[in-house]
């Protein structure tokens, strides 16, 4: 059902993940300017509309990790392919995380520049946490649902 606990996980984990569209991942200063690295690739700070490198990659695997724990949510009578595409959701959560640490030191070597990551770097860590506590969550709903089978 949509009530459940692992439903209020998939929906935080959402919001986690769909927060990043928003929020600059990294700063890179250098020595003549400011740079911010959000999920369209990076800009400057002074200049946000010009993109200096773009992050296509970053923002399809931003927009596919969304989209996949938006679908898992309403999946919830399919509990088995709920589990399946959670643990998808893992590896895409993980590439995530790997991805936003590969193109941050990418620019700070491409640009010379001092990076430092920002909070929302724990965005998607977070959110994998949640999507770890949600695929317990339904595996014990499908065991109990197999075990009530058994009995009758």
């Amino acid at each position: 059902m949509i009530q459940r606990i692992q439903t209020v996980y998939l929906f935080l984990a959402l919001l986690f993940t769909s927060s990043l569209f928003f929020l600059d991942m990294a700063q890179l200063a250098s020595t003549n300017s400011t740079y911010l690295l959000n999920f369209q690739g990076l800009v400057e700070a002074n200049k946000p509309t010009e993109l200096l490198m773009p992050a296509t990659a970053l923002s399809i695997l931003l927009t596919m990790a969304a989209t996949l724990t938006l679908v898992t949510i309403f999946l919830y009578k399919k509990r088995v392919l709920q589990i399946r595409l959670c643990a998808l959701n893992l590896g895409l959560h993980a590439g995530l995380s790997i991805m936003i640490y590969y193109f941050g030191k990418a620019a700070a070597r491409e640009f010379q520049a001092e990076l430092s990551f920002d909070w929302p770097l724990v965005l998607p860590l977070a959110a994998l946490i949640l999507i770890v506590l949600a695929l317990r969550a339904i595996g014990k709903d499908e065991a109990l649902i197999r075990s009530l089978n058994r009995i009758r």
